[in-house]
């Protein structure tokens, strides 16, 4: 328009005529009103994004706090904050107009969290500019804070548990840094040891700070492996799409269903049983091999859940290695008694095989199968099912949709040849 307004005024036959160069001088002063508005647009403009949660479920909300302070004596006419972090479905992006000077303004950002990971809270860009929209001025805040999406969690109130859980057996040989009832002797304080090991009649004694060593307790632990092999999970990228409207009611909690995924499903038991033991006072170890192999070595108490439900956050069914071979290269490791929780798509009669092998060794396998004929899968479960079964070994089928709780939960018949007990079924 200034150009065409320009070339106008210099035509002969409309030269003497004002009003465009009237119309020259006034577009040239707004687009140099709009640039030098614009180039001041984010001067003395401060994003604080905040949290107060660094670890959520997946199915929860999560909030954050947007605080846009304005410390320059100018009013912001407008600005767009935009949310550059991976979690998606938010509502932290938002257009806020008339921020005064030396003025604070402050919105709640909520984002339906659907995928496990961990996820940095941010970057956010704040993007303003003139009031004709002419030009536009773009900033990039960035974020020190991190959020810890963890696996879904049934809240199991009972589950198959051994007679290991009651004490006595033999000695496993084995120190822990927890405390157990078993004391395996006395050594010389070393800087980091805990003042509650403190032994002080031995220390008095000698004249030195002395501190107790424990063995594990016997035949108290729980082996969960978590088959994360990436040729027989099921796997769906269609997660849904983030409806807050009745976020105020927290009906997502209630209402969450995890997506139709085999590893999904098995992370997500994985986790719900680990939880369970280690509320019931157990040593709990974690076996996988997804995109990394790992292995949680078996301890109890909060840490040891913490440090469970971190690894189950960010494991992937990438790994090649099958579940049997798996569980066949920890075997010789178990103690007479173990609980072997093992979590698996598999239709292979090879499970058939390591099952047998636990029970000869007097260890206690519960096997939980997730039936990948329910998530589009041509093979299905049933068959191997029932020859777990018949052998007498605790089996649960899970199929998509079903209410994992319920089933988990669900009365079995009392194996006692396999020392079983079933917890909390009189009190149901």
């Amino acid at each position: 328009m200034t150009g065409v307004s320009f070339l106008l005024t210099r035509l002969p036959w409309l030269s003497p005529n004002p009003i465009y160069l009237r119309l020259t001088v006034t577009l040239l002063v707004i687009i140099a009103v709009s640039a030098l508005w614009t180039i001041f647009s984010l001067s003395g403009v401060q994003l604080n994004r905040t949290s107060r949660e660094t670890r959520k479920q997946v199915g929860e909300v999560h909030t954050e706090e947007y605080e846009i302070v304005n410390r320059f004596s100018l009013p912001k006419i407008w600005l767009k904050i935009t949310d550059q972090s991976q979690l998606l479905g938010g509502t932290g992006s938002k257009v806020v107009t008339g921020i005064g000077g030396k003025k604070t303004r402050t919105h709640i950002g909520m984002t339906l969290l659907q995928k496990r990971g961990w996820y940095e809270l941010g970057p956010t860009q704040l993007e303003s500019g003139d009031i004709f929209g002419l030009f536009l001025r773009r900033k990039q805040v960035e974020s020190s804070q991190r959020l810890l999406v963890i696996p879904y969690i049934f809240d199991i109130q009972f589950f198959l548990a051994p007679f290991g859980i009651l004490p006595g057996g033999r000695a496993l040989r084995e120190k822990t840094l927890e405390v157990t009832p078993y004391a395996a002797g006395v050594r010389e304080y070393v800087p980091g040891d805990p003042l509650r090991r403190i032994h002080w009649p031995s220390s008095e004694r000698k004249q030195m700070l002395i501190v107790k060593e424990f063995e594990k307790d016997p035949l108290a632990e729980v082996w969960i492996f978590l088959d994360a092999r990436k040729n027989v999970h099921i796997r769906s990228d269609e997660y849904g799409s983030s409806d807050l409207h009745q976020i105020w009611w927290g009906r997502y909690k209630k209402a969450y269903r995890l997506p139709p995924d085999t590893a999904e499903y098995s992370i997500s038991i994985a986790a719900s049983l680990a939880k369970y033991y280690i509320n019931h006072k157990r040593e709990v170890c974690l076996v996988s091999s997804g995109q990394n192999y790992s292995i949680l070595p078996a301890e109890r108490g909060e840490r040891q859940l913490g440090k469970i439900l971190e690894t189950l956050a960010v494991v992937e069914a990438e790994g090649k290695l099958p579940i049997w071979a798996l569980v066949s290269t920890h075997v010789n490791r178990l103690a007479r008694g173990t609980t072997v929780v093992i979590i698996s798509p598999e239709t292979d009669a090879r499970l058939l095989t390591i099952a047998m092998d636990l029970m000869h060794r007097g260890l206690v396998p519960v096997i939980v199968l997730i039936d990948p004929s329910g998530f589009g899968g041509s093979q299905g479960s049933k068959e191997l099912s029932q020859k777990l079964f018949a052998m007498g070994v605790f089996t649960f089928v899970i199929n998509e949709g079903d209410d994992i709780k319920e089933i988990l939960e669900t009365p079995q018949t009392i194996m006692t040849r396999h020392g079983f007990l079933r917890v909390g079924v009189e009190n149901r």
